[in-house]
């Protein structure tokens, strides 16, 4: 059964990090390009940042110099490294791959 699972989500302090990990099961993330998205109260879903199979990443904008996404062949995960946040990072984050997307974990920026 494919099963995308995020976790690391919580309340941070504008300026904090956070550490989100996307959990594969069911197929073996190496051979896939991975997108990270989030979706803020009232507004669409939007694209923060992807990486394909050969390694190649891109980053929204508004989050490039604070955030990288790196995966984990072995573990068959799929990270992305949250510097320096600001309370407009405030969404739910999800995870997707090969048109399955995960359940997301909420982040929260505020003081």
């Amino acid at each position: 059964q494919v099963q995308l699972v995020e976790s690391g989500g919580g309340l941070v302090q504008p300026g904090g990090s956070l550490r989100l990990s996307c959990a594969a099961s069911g197929f073996t993330l190496d051979y896939y390009d991975i997108g990270w998205f989030r979706q803020a109260p009232g507004k669409q879903r939007g694209l923060v940042a992807s990486t394909t199979a050969a390694g190649t990443t891109h980053y929204a904008d508004s989050v490039k110099g604070r955030f990288t996404i790196s995966r984990d062949n072995a573990k068959n995960t799929v990270d992305l490294q949250m510097n320096s946040l600001k309370p407009e990072d405030t969404a739910v984050y999800y995870c997707t791959v090969a048109g399955y997307w995960g359940q997301g974990t909420q982040v929260t920026v505020s003081s």
